[in-house]
């Protein structure tokens, strides 16, 4: 049976790092934060360092974060949006199409470089605009 999760991707505008521990501190799991080398290739994030990829896996509940581009501050309602995942890439490019109808894809699905994760799923994202309520879905494959 192929494995799949849903959760909120928020952008915390510099703060995710002590947001995604706060989560952690009360959650429990397993947290992962990234940010980038001079290459932009993912690694371990260190201290004072800007979150470019977190996640947080705890008790059925999947939080992905990040702290969002300095430089493009995001506006109400664009710093949220849905994180989706799972082992079946083809029921994941479906429900990435489904979000897409009607909406402004913004980047397409695509297989992500972040490390390897502990539930052994695979990692991609791509956002779409879905609705004005919840304008950037983004879906892990």
């Amino acid at each position: 049976m192929a494995k799949q999760f849903l959760g909120p991707y928020i952008n915390f505008q510099g703060q995710a790092k002590d947001a995604m521990e706060l989560y952690h501190r009360v959650l429990g799991g397993e947290l992962n934060l990234y940010s980038s080398d001079e290459q932009g290739k993912p690694k371990p994030a260190g201290p004072g360092e800007r979150i470019m990829y977190g996640r947080l896996v705890a008790d059925g509940i999947v939080i992905v974060a990040s702290d969002g581009n300095p430089k493009y501050p995001a506006k109400v309602g664009d710093h949220i949006g849905v994180s989706i995942g799972g082992t079946d890439s083809a029921h994941l490019r479906q429900v990435f199409e489904g979000l897409a109808e009607g909406g402004q894809v913004k980047m397409p699905l695509t297989t992500g470089a972040w490390a390897e994760r502990p539930d052994g799923l695979p990692t991609g994202s791509a956002s779409t605009g879905t609705s004005t309520s919840s304008p950037n879905s983004r879906v892990h494959a």
